[in-house]
């Protein structure tokens, strides 16, 4: 056993070189799991994306201005600058302009 400081500062403490070992041991694992949260932490944020601000969208065909002055479509530009996915359907007002015929045969069948 040697005289010197123990963990915690204090003097005339008897610690072995197996215990200070030990310890110098310990803390470098502890920094090393340290080191690889603030890892995964950074990774975590890079991949985080939100939109704010204001957009400049075609009041027409919704298209989106980006930073560069091109317009590209709002699915696009979403799915660029978020973690969004879009699925594709057909509203049902859309439907009627679209497949009239459709429709009328829906309500002819209604009707009867």
């Amino acid at each position: 056993m040697e005289k010197g400081l123990d963990f915690s500062g204090n003097q005339n403490t008897t610690l072995s070189r197996d215990d200070l070992a030990k310890e110098i041991e310990h803390r470098k694992q502890i920094e090393v799991e340290r080191e690889k949260l603030i890892k995964k932490l950074k990774d975590a944020l890079d991949k985080v994306k939100t939109l704010s601000g204001f957009i400049p969208i075609c009041a027409n065909c919704k298209n989106i201005r980006d930073d560069k002055g091109y317009w590209t479509q709002i699915e696009e530009y979403i799915r660029d600058h978020s973690e969004a996915e879009f699925s594709n359907g057909i509203c049902p007002e859309c439907a009627k302009k679209l497949y009239p015929e459709y429709y009328k045969d829906i309500s002819d069948e209604k009707n009867s």
